[in-house]
């Protein structure tokens, strides 16, 4: 057998941007999975896509299938011998089927019988007859939600497509996909080189696109340039772009050989709320915003363009018309709310419905601004700070601009009541009640921001549950999972003390006439835990650890991420294990005693020493432990904990609990119990091993 790279393109329309990198990778993983299903061997694989193709070359692929042996099973043993031992029918005619004779046959034996066989060399099958079918179901496998079928066809695929090229090496691999018969031929750039290449070879592929169609085949190489060229414009313009992944991406999906310039626009739509501006760059042109050294948006921006004219003032002069009128909307949007202050938007939320069982914007802002106000006085934030803000934070909903740029609120509603000389925190807390957005985005740190966006979210989880809407699966449209997230986040970022428990009450009794669902708290309080339990595991803590501390029921988060810290380094003590161990076996002596009675110890009834080192030993560090516990420095009370390894350890060791004598049990069974309360103070350590 011999190697060679294997070229694979399908030549298509225009793909979707936003799918376009899923699709080649899916595409590669399919193809190269079916590959090593049928026992190829081969090295390198890589995927190309650019938005009028996707192709893959799979290097020092072999020729042809490896041969293997196969077993062709017969008739059993009963029905290929008569009783005398002659062959059967049966037995002849399979022997004949497969050329042998039948003393050539072998007997395997199973639990179910003893049947015939022969073991036959299967010749492996030539690659280039296999890559056909293997790349067409490779293609039908892609994750598109919506196919199309273009002209008379009944073929069907995300884009028509236009040309297929199978080479092997230098060799055609003849065969049809989508209709399509595979040829040399692909597409160059649609304005510049050649429109139509012929491919000499797999290994030659990259380079004639390159050189001759003036096409980059490789994404990631089409994206590194981009980026290369932003960082060039920084420094040529002492500035920031805005390198935001999704765009770049977007943008190295829609081009085929990029190039950056930079275009302007009049500094009077400055004026306009930037998020507006760079909303209407980034989504409708795919424009790249540009920030001064101070993060002001400037009125250059840079876009990637896909040709590149001699002369590019007629591109860019093109570009800076295009631009303007979508400013000029956004300038429209603006001056027409600046008419009213933010405040005068509110009565507007009395008509806009959250939701039909939950009510108005309106209402559900006074359910915030409510909850807003316990927390406030739990974190000293200035509560008529708060009042104010939860009365406004939502007020953007209803100005012109929010509605012609969803994206932007919060954004916009803290613009325009900074304009209207609002309070800074206020203003400030507008929006950050909607942070975090996503996952790694900032959190509110200042304290009438953290108020507003707990209640925020809290109202949310409760609302939502207490009329039944939890999330199911992957569907979560009222975005609960967010907001249990943020709420995680701001109260153990921010170090919060706030008693869950009783915020998620004081939610439900806030919401109390809405609510059908009255055992809402609980379900609440149990899905937070479990994004707690996420939220640990994306910090590499054991969820072990995690379960440790769930079993104490801490009120407070904050106090409840301390724990979790303190159980991890404990973890890492030499004596966590023996204590764990211990405790498990406290556990079972304790159940096994069948009695839960209050017994004191009276070391008067101590029969060995070891009782009397261990009843000293707990007695010493008890007041310790306590303080720990009471000041919540559960380190130090771990530390102090893992002294009671050696005292422990010796009495198992020496120490039978179940004592002839029953006052000596009970005695020692109340030692136990003493030992129990102490090393179970911080978490379930029995659940660590």
């Amino acid at each position: 057998m011999s190697q060679n790279n294997l070229l694979l393109e399908l030549g298509t329309e225009e793909l979707p941007p936003k799918s376009l990198r899923n699709l080649a990778q899916s595409l590669h993983d399919n193809f190269t999975q079916s590959l090593r299903k049928a026992n190829f061997t081969f090295g390198d694989s890589n995927w190309y896509a650019t938005p009028r193709r996707l192709a893959l070359i799979i290097n020092s692929i072999e020729d042809r299938q490896p041969d293997s042996q196969e077993q062709i099973k017969g008739p059993s043993l009963k029905a290929a011998y008569n009783s005398d031992g002659t062959p059967t029918k049966a037995a002849l005619g399979w022997a004949t089927a497969n050329k042998i004779d039948l003393s050539q046959a072998k007997t395997l034996n199973t639990d179910k019988g003893s049947w015939l066989y022969i073991d036959v060399l299967k010749q492996g099958a030539k690659l280039a007859e296999l890559v056909p079918n293997l790349f067409e179901q490779a293609l039908k496998a892609l994750p598109i939600p919506k196919l199309m079928h273009w002209g008379n066809s009944d073929i069907e695929f995300v884009r028509p497509v236009h040309t297929l090229t199978m080479l092997y090496g230098d060799d055609l691999i003849p065969g049809t996909v989508l209709g399509l018969q595979s040829n040399r031929l692909v597409h160059g750039h649609r304005f510049l080189g050649k429109s139509k290449i012929e491919v000499t070879s797999a290994q030659t592929y990259l380079s004639q696109l390159k050189n001759e169609g003036h096409v980059i085949a490789d994404y990631n190489e089409r994206k590194s340039l981009i980026v290369s060229q932003l960082e060039n414009i920084n420094r040529t313009l002492n500035c920031h772009a805005d390198m935001d992944d999704s765009l770049i991406e977007e943008v190295t999906s829609i081009v085929e050989y990029p190039q950056i310039y930079t275009a302007s626009f009049p500094d009077s739509f400055l004026q306009v709320p930037p998020e507006a501006l760079v909303y209407t760059m980034k989504g409708d042109q795919k424009y790249f915003p540009l920030y001064d050294m101070n993060g002001k948006l400037m009125s250059t921006f840079a876009f990637i363009s896909n040709i590149n004219p001699d002369n590019a003032e007629t591109l860019i002069k093109g570009n800076e018309r295009v631009i303007r009128p979508r400013l000029s909307d956004a300038e429209f949007f603006f001056k027409t709310d600046r008419k009213h202050k933010l405040s005068d938007f509110h009565q507007k939320l009395e008509s806009i419905i959250y939701q039909k069982d939950i009510g108005t914007i309106a209402q559900r802002s006074e359910y915030v601004s409510n909850l807003a106000s316990i927390i406030a006085k739990q974190i000293d934030a200035d509560i008529n700070q708060v009042n104010r803000a939860a009365y406004l934070y939502k007020c953007d909903l209803a100005t012109t601009m929010v509605s012609e740029f969803p994206e932007t609120q919060g954004s916009i509603g803290k613009h325009y009541a900074e304009l209207d000389n609002e309070d800074k925190e206020v203003s400030a807390a507008i929006f950050e009640s909607y942070q975090p957005r996503f996952a790694g985005d900032e959190i509110p740190h200042h304290p009438v921001g953290c108020a507003l966006s707990i209640a925020d979210k809290i109202i949310t989880l409760v609302s939502i549950f207490g009329i039944g809407l939890q999330p199911k699966g992957d569907k979560d449209p009222y975005g609960l999972r967010r907001a249990a997230n943020g709420v995680i986040r701001i109260i153990l970022e921010n170090a919060l003390e706030i008693q869950l428990n009783e915020l998620l009450n004081n939610a439900e009794q806030i919401l109390h006439e809405k609510l059908k669902d009255f055992d809402c708290v609980t379900k609440v309080e149990e899905f937070i835990h479990n994004r707690l339990k996420t939220y640990f595991n994306d910090k590499d803590i054991d969820t072990q650890i995690f379960l440790s501390v769930l079993s104490k029921k801490p009120a407070s988060l904050t106090d409840f991420n301390k724990r979790v810290k303190a159980v991890r380094n404990f973890k890492l003590n030499s004596a966590s294990q023996s204590l764990a161990l211990a405790y498990k076996r406290i556990n079972n002596i304790l159940a096994k005693s069948g009695s839960e009675q209050n017994h004191s110890i009276d070391p008067s009834l101590f029969k060995d020493t070891t009782e009397h080192s261990l009843y000293n030993a707990m007695n010493l560090l008890q007041p310790q432990l306590e303080l720990c516990f009471k000041t919540q420095n559960y380190e130090k009370g771990f530390e102090l904990m893992a002294q009671l390894k050696e005292p422990v350890d010796v009495f198992f060791d020496n120490v039978l609990v179940n004592d002839e004598n029953t006052k000596v049990k009970n005695n020692r069974l109340a030692l136990l119990k003493s030992l129990r309360g102490l090393l179970s103070t911080t978490a379930d350590i029995s659940v660590l091993y």
